[in-house]
């Protein structure tokens, strides 16, 4: 038991599925993974273990942001022994070419975090994906015909931030989309000889258009589910 995840040991896999969002680990563990059993209630954060095509996983929420998803993670890898962390999020599309809807494999994540500035006095550390779990995901995808985009997402700390020149930069630059979350993933797995991994559904795209509803958010990003769960059981 941790301050945050209430299970005891052995009750978490050494693989998991990360949404920020608790209903969403609810609705993934109701909806996918056979006997599956709530380990954690603190907070409201959901946690649960079932399985799924026979391999025991494993998802918990962690909550909006670097810092809350950081907690989580944190506790998962050093106290649980949590070895591959995927975490299934939203994001918001920023490339001109997207869609909502579409699914987006993030091989890197750029921030502007003090968290990541701070732990690396002032250097720019580049936190990458598993080359495996991102190449599994690709072959997956193309097993499922998903079409999905790989490449670099912006984690940002302010949802409401009222600067649109960053985004200009990070379109120039080729970044796809904006998430809250996968710079910290990233560093945390690459500090503790982790495997991450970043599967994000396009909800909105950043400046006007269509839209993702509360909760379609929760409970239909079905396609990104579906790889990450096959991605946990292939690699």
């Amino acid at each position: 038991m941790t301050p945050h995840i209430e299970a005891a040991n052995g009750e978490i896999a050494e693989t998991i599925l990360l949404p920020g969002d608790p209903a969403r680990a609810k609705w993934i563990a109701e909806t996918y993974l056979e006997d599956a059993i709530c380990y954690n209630q603190v907070r409201g954060m959901l946690g649960f273990t079932g399985r799924y095509k026979g391999t025991e996983i494993s998802v918990q929420g962690t909550g909006m942001g670097q810092p809350s998803l950081a907690i989580y993670v944190h506790e998962l890898m050093h106290h649980y022994g949590v070895k591959t962390l995927m975490r299934v999020g939203s994001c918001g599309g920023i490339a001109p070419d997207l869609n909502v809807n579409d699914v987006i494999l993030a091989m890197a994540a750029s921030t502007d975090s003090s968290m990541n500035q701070r732990q690396f006095a002032g250097m720019d550390f580049a936190p990458c994906a598993d080359w495996q779990l991102l190449h599994t995901a690709a072959q997956c995808a193309g097993k499922r015909d998903v079409p999905v985009r790989i490449g670099g997402v912006f984690s940002g700390d302010r949802f409401y931030s009222g600067d649109d020149d960053y985004l200009r930069q990070m379109r120039a630059h080729g970044v796809l989309a904006v998430d809250m979350e996968t710079n910290t993933l990233y560093t945390q797995a690459a500090r503790n000889n982790a495997r991450a991994l970043t599967l994000l559904t396009v909800s909105d795209m950043i400046g006007g258009g269509e839209e993702l509803s509360p909760l379609e958010r929760q409970t239909s990003l079905t396609k990104m589910v579906e790889i990450a769960l096959d991605v946990a059981v292939a690699a």
